[in-house]
């Protein structure tokens, strides 16, 4: 089986996936905090990992992955005093719209969606665990977890509880032991949502909750957790310590942190307003080429975002559609029987091509990378065709593995098309058509006026040694 390289933040080195069962993989992603659209930033890692759950299926594993929604937070209270709307409403709805988001991109849904609101029995149980084993305790209604009960806090961050001491510049809570200790359980306070509890009425803090719902969903360790460079810490580093101080086992085998998409050089960010709604570009770009986008770079680095980004990476998109498609159209036309020497050098560089392709995705899931080997199968391709080639074993090979490819790992092929763009595609397949009609008729003046009319609309024919096509 090939060696698949997965660079670890914990470990900060590539390292060969081992799964902890056989044949296996197990998921947890941190999820979104529901109060405003789902914007770029949010699409981002759920592309990410839905590229990485179908290359592992490709690679013949089973997955399993778990992707929270947290539900109970400070935004979302914020946001329902504004709106004088129910907390769980206001979840509720960009937790639809977010999904909606998603499915219109292709990703594929996580198996369970947990909730915050949804796991207090689960919250619960673990902070009580952690204050019999004295890694947290009680001041007043709120409960922390005390960070000098757990040696390796900063393991994953590489930050240390003495440097955060020293670099900590607000007011800190009284009741805290020390400075560095956070909330597993918060106080109720007038006007929020809160639950029962042996610590009174209250809710959970934010770190809290992916380690109780990861806990039941995947047990106590699992192989990868996921999300945005930008949880390493505090989040990150702090599920790890609860979930460590309690079971005692390494809580995920792989740390995989995808980078920040920056707007002029700046994260993309909701608290300061400079976000791009997925809904509002799904109405203006297609979706494949949003999810090329989201992969054109390599996930651990940092992906830009500007006005024109897309239409500049449009003609590259657009290429690997039409060579699909063009190869569709061909194969029906394709010669069988015997294959020449040409064939023969063509097929076996397309056969290195599709082993550098599951290469790129193996060494980290390198997109980036996978996208140039696709583009360079276009262009033997082409070449091929261009030298009169039209051997359908090499047609249907290089059919697979862009459909493969470009399609069931990447998924930025979009070839589908509905009512209308079908009735317009049947359009031009007709005036096509008469075209080259009028052209065996030797009538080249009205051929022409065709050609060049449509040419005006944005349509472009090619004439071919397999028939005309034409492209927009």
């Amino acid at each position: 089986m090939t060696k698949i390289l997965v660079y670890n933040t914990m470990t900060q080195t590539k390292e060969e996936f081992v799964p902890r069962e056989r044949g296996k993989v197990s998921i947890y992603v941190c999820g979104v905090t529901p109060y405003s659209d789902t914007h770029l930033g949010h699409a981002r890692p759920s592309v990410v990992w839905d590229v990485i759950k179908r290359f592992f299926k490709m690679m013949g594993y089973e997955t399993f992955q778990v992707q929270n929604f947290t539900d109970v937070d400070d935004k979302i209270i914020a946001r329902s005093l504004e709106e004088e709307v129910p907390a769980l409403e206001i979840s509720k709805r960009y937790i639809a719209e977010y999904l909606a988001s998603m499915d219109a991109l292709g990703v594929e849904r996580a198996d369970v969606y947990p909730k915050v609101s949804e796991h207090m029995s689960e919250i619960i149980e673990l902070v009580e665990a952690l204050v019999q084993k004295e890694h947290a305790y009680s001041a007043g209604g709120d409960v922390f977890f005390h960070v000098a009960s757990f040696p390796e806090y900063g393991k994953l961050s590489k930050q240390k509880p003495e440097e955060l001491r020293q670099g900590t510049r607000f007011d800190v809570d009284p009741s805290k032991r020390d400075p560095a200790d956070f909330a597993l359980w918060k106080e109720a306070k007038p006007g929020e949502p809160s639950w029962g509890s042996p610590w009174g009425e209250g809710r959970p803090g934010w770190h809290i909750e992916c380690s109780a719902m990861s806990l039941k969903y995947l047990g106590e360790a699992f192989d990868f957790h996921g999300g945005g460079n930008d949880l390493i810490f505090p989040h990150h580093e702090n599920e790890i310590a609860q979930s460590e101080a309690v079971t005692g086992q390494e809580l995920a085998r792989y740390w995989v942190h995808n980078g920040m998409i920056n707007l002029k050089d700046t994260k993309m960010s909701k608290s300061i307003g400079n976000v791009i709604s997925v809904r509002e570009l799904i109405k203006r770009y297609p979706t494949g080429l949003l999810r090329f986008y989201l992969l054109s770079t390599h996930y651990r680095s940092s992906l830009e975002f500007y006005d024109g980004k897309l239409e500049e990476l449009r003609k590259g998109w657009t290429r690997l559609n039409d060579a699909f498609l063009k190869l569709e159209d061909d194969l029906p036309r394709s010669v069988q029987g015997e294959l020449s020497p040409f064939d023969v050098e063509t097929l076996k560089t397309l056969a290195a091509l599709e082993e550098d392709l599951v290469a790129a995705l193996a060494d980290d899931f390198n997109t980036a990378m996978a996208f140039g080997f696709l583009f360079d199968l276009v262009r033997e391709i082409n070449v091929y065709k261009h030298q009169q080639g039209n051997h359908r074993q090499i047609l249907q090979k290089a059919f697979e593995i862009l459909k493969r490819f470009a399609g069931e790992v990447l998924g930025v092929l979009q070839t589908e098309k509905g009512g209308q763009d079908g009735l317009v595609d049947s359009l031009l397949d007709l005036l096509v058509g008469l075209r080259e009609e009028l052209r065996k008729q030797k009538n080249f003046t009205l051929s022409d006026q065709i050609r060049d009319q449509l040419d005006d609309l944005g349509v472009t024919i090619e004439d071919t040694p397999q028939g005309p096509r034409w492209k927009v």
